[in-house]
């Protein structure tokens, strides 16, 4: 019963727990709400501490994809899938393929594709026993990798907050914190150094830092450090829950904005607190949408271009973001929320109207109704 109380806390519509003997794959599947469409959301593969721990995960990384998919404009419902593994270890091709089987259970109420510790070739396995797999190669019809995407909406969702606070979308010369340096945190460097941003960046993987140490000219700060340097903006781009009660005195940024998921470890606790504190901070589903934009664009045959352009229409989504917030002296995360909520709501208004999809036969005549 104490995993039904957990389930109705946030009115998670489903979660399943998956478990093959012979390849010893453990995950969870959790589906928060299909208002909008089938459960979109990436399976993450962690070697976390327990099962508990993973349980905790799933359920709040699947509630964000509900929020992000709806404040996106996206007509997709939220969903998300652990794996309890070592990305470094522990894949292999049966394992994943396993997976696979437990998806195609879904018949396509829960779609999926690549998140932590999950890559392209990962999500292939997974396409061998299921088509409901987005974030493929390629080669196989997919759109590869979504990290750029991904990392191209944060930067357009920070030159949004430069805007907010600084009055220009300039980010020359402004003093960036980048926290995680994988595919998306590298990306996103990329773009801060081409526009003349300063970087400080940690990760760690010290070739990662080293990485980006030689390519922008960043300067590489230990990771425990980050939270103390003196820049404009921070810019988290590993794990979550990383703004904490720990933490949260020690930012001196003027920004918060980056592509990690679920940064504030109490959303309204901490939410209020950098509100107080004058730190504007970017709802991270918001931010974070152009990966998710990405891949959804592979249902009706993915076109590059569009993507892209999807993505950096993030900018417009979170000034109107920050403008509820303002208007109404709330933290951005919660007027985002409302935002989110309030076209979940219209939706499901507008499945009250009764439509035939389909055209129906009467006495012997085809009405197309």
């Amino acid at each position: 019963m104490k995993i039904f109380n957990t389930m109705s806390e946030h009115n998670h519509e489903e979660v399943v727990f998956c478990q093959d003997r012979d390849t010893g794959l453990r995950a969870i599947i959790a589906i928060h709400d299909t208002t909008l469409g089938p459960a979109l959301g990436g399976t993450r593969m962690w070697p976390y501490r327990s099962d508990d721990e993973a349980l905790h995960d799933v359920l709040r990384l699947s509630r964000g994809m509900t929020y992000k998919s709806a404040a996106a404009g996206l007509n997709f419902g939220g969903g998300k899938a652990v794996i309890i593994a070592d990305p470094q270890e522990d894949k292999n091709e049966m394992l994943f393929r396993a997976f696979g089987r437990f998806v195609q259970g879904f018949s396509g109420r829960f779609i999926t594709g690549e998140d932590v510790g999950v890559e392209v070739r990962d999500m292939e396995w997974v396409r061998m026993e299921t088509p409901w797999v987005l974030g493929i190669s390629e080669a196989l019809g997919g759109s590869g990798d979504p990290s750029p995407v991904t990392a191209r909406g944060v930067y357009f969702g920070i030159k949004a907050c430069s805007e907010a606070v600084y009055k220009t979308p300039s980010l020359q010369g402004r003093k960036v914190a980048i926290q995680g340096l994988g595919h998306v945190g590298y990306n996103l460097a990329e773009f801060l150094h081409k526009e003349g941003a300063q970087l400080f960046v940690t990760d760690i993987r010290p070739e990662r830092v080293q990485r980006c140490v030689q390519d922008f000219r960043a300067e590489g700060i230990a990771p425990e450090k980050i939270y103390d340097v003196e820049a404009d903006i921070f810019a988290p781009c590993a794990l979550g829950a990383i703004i904490n009660d720990e933490t949260i005195s020690r930012l001196k940024f003027k920004i918060i904005a980056g592509g990690a998921n679920n940064q504030l470890a109490d959303e309204h606790k901490h939410g209020r607190i950098l509100l107080v504190k004058n730190i504007l901070f970017a709802p991270d589903y918001v931010i974070n949408a152009g990966g998710l934009i990405n891949v959804a664009n592979e249902i009706e045959g993915y076109h590059r271009d569009k993507a892209l352009k999807e993505a950096e229409g993030i900018y417009d989504i979170l000034k109107q973001i920050i403008a509820i917030a303002r208007r109404e002296n709330i933290p951005t995360n919660e007027a985002s929320n409302r935002l989110a909520e309030t076209r979940i709501t219209q939706a499901a208004r507008l499945k009250r109207m009764h439509v035939i999809s389909r055209p129906r036969q009467i006495r012997g005549e085809r009405y197309a109704w």
